[in-house]
């Protein structure tokens, strides 16, 4: 027998007319939120970044192949990783399907990390990906949009994510609640805690794996002139979590108990 309330259709519908009006509400307050994403300035990018690509040595500018609009996922996949991140993995195996359509609307979508452009080759067959990934290893691009950072940082503190400076005590806290609310305790970053355990899965240590953070961010190429949009960071990125969308609508939700996702290969595995 369920422990969930049960009722009658009549029931179900009177309070799923209610739930409606809150729905269309927030959809509401989306498309605001939407609008006024674009209304920020656009901020002219003077420093010259450079990439390794599956085509070779490019710019910034040249991440946008042809296309006035760029979204860059920031992936954690640093350079001693030995794997992508866990959690990457899963909001970037939804990429190849709507980066088609992003393409022919005037969008690149394109994945950058600061690991080797080899490994991420490697990775992108494992996984069967087909969108742009590009290695930003020896730019400070990953530094200057507070998504890496060193290891001087991470033992001084003064780290700014999300829009916030992180003291020092916090530095190892900086996953906490992005996925599932389960990040946090005095045992996040211990031997058995989820932060070494997803680093674990990397092939690294906690503090290694907490160097990168993941985000993304917009630009836009206008008259040869790159300028940037638009960036987001932790739970800012909940949207872009394809499996997240359904479980939100799933009798259950989330219904989490801690880290449960792996790579799509590893299922079933232990």
């Amino acid at each position: 027998m369920t422990t969930h309330r049960t009722g009658t259709r009549e029931e179900w519908l009177a309070m799923r007319l209610d739930l409606l009006e809150a729905e269309k509400e927030l959809t509401r307050r989306s498309d605001e939120l939407a609008r006024r994403r674009q209304e920020l300035p656009w901020v002219r990018v003077d420093k010259e970044y450079r990439f390794e690509t599956d085509e070779g040595s490019a710019l910034l500018a040249d991440l946008f192949k042809g296309r006035s609009q760029l979204l860059v996922y920031h992936f954690m996949f640093g350079p001693d990783y030995t794997a992508g991140c866990p959690s990457c993995t899963t909001i970037a195996d939804g990429f190849n399907g709507f980066a088609i359509h992003l393409a022919n609307h005037d969008v690149t979508l394109s994945a950058v990390s600061r690991a080797p452009v080899a490994k991420l080759q490697a990775y992108k067959r494992r996984m069967g990906w087909m969108f742009p990934w590009a290695s930003s290893v020896g730019s400070e691009f990953n530094f200057d949009f507070n998504v890496s950072l060193t290891e001087e940082q991470q033992r001084t503190g003064g780290v700014e994510y999300n829009y916030r400076r992180e003291p020092v005590e916090h530095v190892d806290r900086a996953l906490e609640g992005r996925e599932t609310g389960q990040w946090g305790g005095d045992s996040e970053t211990s031997d058995d805690g989820p932060v070494s355990e997803m680093a674990a899965r990397c092939g690294i240590d906690a503090a290694t794996y907490l160097r990168e953070r993941p985000g993304m961010s917009a630009f836009v190429l206008e008259d040869g002139a790159v300028y940037y949009a638009y960036s987001t960071y932790a739970r800012g990125l909940d949207g872009l979590w394809g499996m997240y969308q359904w479980l939100d609508r799933a009798p259950m939700g989330r219904n989490e108990m801690g880290i449960w996702w792996r790579r799509r290969d590893e299922y079933g595995k232990r």
